[in-house]
């Protein structure tokens, strides 16, 4: 994790992006969790360390990340955006009942993606997939 973290300071510095200690935090943060955590969340942590720091502090550094291309924003409806730091290609797997999402790797979907463009004429950019299911733990405590 040291080594994204390096990297992805390197990143923004060459960008002329300042880094401050709530920079710092929010970014080492995201590059050590796993949960794809809301803004709040991120808040919640580290409103210890950083008093001073507000939500708005956290939102507009998600921003700059998000520009600088450190972080992607995943958005599900009408509920709180949740954000990841993990920029490789891989896939969520959300959960209906808690909404839990975690990773998992899958081939990319080359065909899928020319398909698309040949169907549609887009220049087709990305794309996002999702499964969705019920978690191990909401499964467990629906048994019993």
């Amino acid at each position: 994790m040291a080594a994204q973290l390096e990297q992805a300071l390197a990143k923004l510095k060459t960008t002329g992006v300042r880094m401050t200690p709530q920079r710092h935090a929010i970014l080492s943060y995201l590059l050590d969790s796993m949960t794809h955590p809301t803004a709040d969340d991120i808040y919640r942590s580290l409103e210890s360390k950083f008093p001073n720091m507000s939500v708005a502090t956290v939102y507009n550094n998600l921003k700059v990340f998000i520009e600088s291309g450190l972080v992607r924003e995943l958005t599900y409806g009408d509920s709180s955006s949740r954000f990841d730091a993990d920029m490789t290609d891989h896939y969520h797997a959300v959960c209906d009942v808690c909404g839990k999402i975690s990773d998992f790797e899958f081939p990319r979907l080359s065909d899928m993606e020319q398909a698309a463009a040949e169907q549609t004429g887009f220049r087709v950019g990305g794309y996002r997939l999702e499964v969705y299911g019920t978690c191990p733990a909401c499964a467990e405590s629906t048994k019993h």
